[in-house]
């Protein structure tokens, strides 16, 4: 397994011109991790084909049809959780969550009905916006233990992977409009907010300020989070627009 891969994923996603670079890319990241099945997909909403919301993906090839025919997305204990989860978690995890639950026997049947696909184990990655949550991305296939640094980086691989996507078919503008955002950033933030409205690299930054150019780019990724900016680009209009610097 290779961490490097994923960094230099982020740093490159944003040049990719098509949508299918972008998905080949994330695809091969995913592979070099050992998942055999992942999904980048929108939240869904009441009476919508579950396929259609996805993004990106590649599943077990009987799979997605017996999900939808035992109607599986309304009891599935990973959607239940993500709709509460603010932060990465494991599908395994889940089914403590739903200990008392009264539909913990179809629950149970689900997740034996995916071991028997391929589906052992896997993680998911909540994508939040302005209105709440937006999107997952989801990995599986074999047991897989990711040390929490690969979680974190998993983590900003699928937010930027889910933007770029949207931005390259011109489907962001619905998910932008009409929420309120957090502009409440840290010292540490504004310092590294500066010096990007600059122009500087994150080695650049990382000299100035005296830390690495991974610590700078996890600073980056933490501001994009919050303003809800598509790429560092993005980042730097938004600041103006919002009076962050002048």
């Amino acid at each position: 397994m290779n961490i490097s891969r994923l960094v230099q994923l982020l740093h490159v996603i944003e040049e990719f011109r098509s949508a299918d670079s972008v998905i080949e890319e994330l695809a091969e990241a995913i592979r070099s991790y050992k998942f055999a099945y992942y999904g980048l997909l929108r939240q869904r909403k009441p009476n919508t084909d579950p396929m259609s919301l996805v993004l990106a993906g590649h599943w077990p090839a009987q799979w997605p049809g017996v999900y939808i025919a035992k109607k599986y997305v309304l009891i599935d204990p990973t959607v239940r959780y993500l709709a509460r989860a603010q932060r990465p978690f494991r599908w395994r995890d889940t089914m403590a969550a739903f200990k008392a639950d009264p539909h913990r026997r179809r629950m149970e049947k689900m997740m034996f009905d995916a071991r028997s696909h391929g589906l052992f184990d896997g993680y998911i990655f909540p994508i939040h916006g302005r209105g709440g949550l937006l999107g997952n991305m989801t990995l599986g296939g074999d047991v897989v233990d990711l040390s929490p640094a690969e979680v974190a980086l998993f983590d900003a691989v699928a937010h930027k992977a889910f933007w770029r996507l949207l931005e390259l078919r011109n489907e962001t503008f619905a998910l932008e409009q009409g929420t309120p955002i957090d502009t409440k950033l840290t010292h540490r933030e504004m310092e590294i907010l500066h010096n990007l409205v600059d122009g500087l690299t994150s080695v650049e930054i990382g000299r100035a300020l005296k830390i690495s150019n991974h610590t700078v780019d996890w600073y980056i990724n933490g501001i994009q989070g919050k303003l809800k900016a598509k790429n560092r680009q993005h980042i730097v209009a938004l600041a103006f627009r919002y009076g962050l610097v002048s």
